[in-house]
């Protein structure tokens, strides 16, 4: 429960310019319709290879009855349903529950078994009463789904439901007229990279959300990585510049960038405040303004990013190492377990290179000397504190683990020779404290090839989303162990509202056009 936050009495301060600035940026949500390509776990007809979704009019279901229609794909967007019945004239409502799944196995799940610290009100099903056939449905909620169950709780003896008709009308701000004809040669990264982007496609909506499942919020950890990949694939700038002033917008009274965003009814930051976050406003903006070389958001989201950087400084004590309450203040991954000093000290550094950048950007030289100076004093801290000679690598408060190599070897802290041999050792026991989610997987990966380690970032790529792939991945998941394709980090039965559909798992897609071709 590491992410949940109750600030008293919280009010973000807003502020209007910036907000009106977002507002102008808002984009366009493109639609298609799309119908299922097959029905299948048909109960009333024992199928169990599906049938031709035209046969759809010719199935009757009375109570206890069910199937199931598969759209073929991943989808976000609005479900409509032409409803009728056969048998005598209707006598009595027909109650309907309706199951959206991502995944064959989440459609499975039992929902009651679900006991997590997670609202169960993700759960995406529907308990619905139709008292007069035939009738057109038209669901009010936006889901993200593959699979839709459509199980009879109750009719009457004298009557069936027919569902002569269902159809999606999928929404997305992603423009796939954007896209180039890239392809890659090697088989399994190339499968790679379409469900990359199919995942990110179907977060990008009126910003770039998580998941479209749950939590469908804008957090800055995922949304450096989405912009990331966006970059080299829909190319949306407005997005990417629209979220930015959402997140300068709406922060803190004290102007800390918070770690997440509401955008209905108004937008609104949440009171979840994550060091590492903060300082991927910062990172995210730097990286906007290389690729798309903006004057304008420069100039007014400069002091933002800069305060993050000051108030991230003023967390860290006389040694040179952040605060435990700012350790505190850190996700890096999900995984309680993992001693997190280490790797918030070597993400500053990290953000501070971007800062470093950013001030020479706006040529703010007396801040770029500044901030230059304090990430050689924090580099130097770092191999102070952290560096353990006889292991070979860097503890964290004693602890080894991949996560704080990882960060270490992004902030540069160890010199390049040193890093590979170090992203080589590391492997060794990166099962002692694993990564959980492929947000730390992509870091993971990224540390491997700054350390010049391709090969093993390839096939790293290779092992971990392709084992999402061969389970059957239509778009990336949240959190994913190959080993145990349940766990959740929600707690028990969590697995029915985790995302499978998850922002910060669409990069491969970036690695592979930056770095693989």
């Amino acid at each position: 429960m590491a992410l949940i936050r109750i600030v008293e009495d919280f009010h973000p301060e807003n502020h209007a310019a910036l907000l009106d600035r977002a507002k102008e940026l808002m984009p366009v949500l493109h639609h298609r319709i799309v119908l299922p390509k097959r029905i299948d776990s048909c109960s009333v007809l024992s199928c169990q290879d599906g049938i031709l979704p035209e046969e759809l009019p010719h199935i009757s279901l009375g109570k206890g009855e069910e199937l199931c229609l598969d759209f073929g794909a991943h989808y976000v967007g609005r479900i409509m349903l032409d409803l009728s019945h056969a048998g005598s004239h209707q006598d009595a409502p027909a109650f309907l529950k309706l199951t959206f799944a991502e995944t064959r196995a989440e459609l499975e799940a039992d929902s009651e078994q679900y006991k997590g610290w997670i609202s169960g009100s993700w759960v995406p099903e529907e308990y619905i009463h139709v008292d007069v056939l035939p009738a057109r449905l038209v669901l009010p909620r936006r889901y993200a789904l593959r699979y839709l169950k459509i199980s009879v709780i109750d009719t009457s003896p004298k009557y069936k439901v027919v569902v002569r008709h269902a159809e999606c009308m999928t929404q997305t701000s992603a423009d796939p007229g954007r896209l180039d004809d890239f392809s890659c040669r090697d088989a399994m990264l190339e499968r790679i990279y379409q469900v990359s982007l199919a995942t990110l496609k179907d977060c990008m909506q009126e910003v770039f959300e998580d998941g479209p499942k749950r939590d469908r919020r804008l957090w800055t950890g995922d949304f450096r990585l989405q912009a990331l990949t966006n970059a080299v694939s829909f190319r949306n700038g407005d997005l990417v510049k629209r979220c930015l002033y959402l997140f300068a917008g709406s922060r803190f009274p004290d102007g800390r960038v918070s770690a997440c965003l509401f955008t209905e009814p108004e937008v609104a930051a949440d009171d979840t405040y994550l060091f590492d976050y903060a300082l991927f406003f910062v990172i995210t903006l730097e990286e906007y303004l290389e690729e798309y070389e903006d004057a304008q958001a420069l100039e007014e989201l400069y002091d933002v990013a800069m305060e993050q950087i000051d108030i991230a400084l003023d967390r860290v004590d006389d040694d040179g190492c952040v605060t435990p309450e700012t350790v505190a203040d850190t996700f890096i991954d999900w995984n309680d377990e993992v001693d997190k000093s280490g790797c918030a000290l070597a993400v500053l550094i990290y953000a501070l290179a971007y800062a470093v950048k950013l001030a020479d950007r706006k040529g703010d030289a007396r801040k770029a000397g500044e901030l230059a100076g304090k990430a050689e004093y924090l580099k130097q801290a770092a191999l102070k504190h952290y560096w353990d000679e006889k292991a070979g690598c860097f503890l964290s408060n004693g602890q080894k683990s991949i996560a704080t190599q990882v960060w270490m070897v992004l902030a540069d802290v160890p010199e390049p020779e040193a890093a590979a041999e170090l992203m080589g050792r590391a492997q060794e026991f990166a099962d002692d404290y694993p990564m959980q989610t492929p947000y730390m997987h992509h870091y993971y990966v990224m540390a491997l090839l700054h350390a010049g380690r391709k090969e093993d970032a390839v096939a790293h790529i290779k092992a971990y989303w392709g084992s999402m792939i061969e389970a059957g991945a239509d778009t990336f998941y949240e959190a994913w162990n190959p080993d145990d394709p349940g766990a959740s980090p929600y707690g028990e039965g969590g697995s029915i509202v985790n995302s499978y559909c998850h922002a910060w798992s669409c990069t491969p897609a970036y690695i592979i056009r930056r770095f693989l071709t």
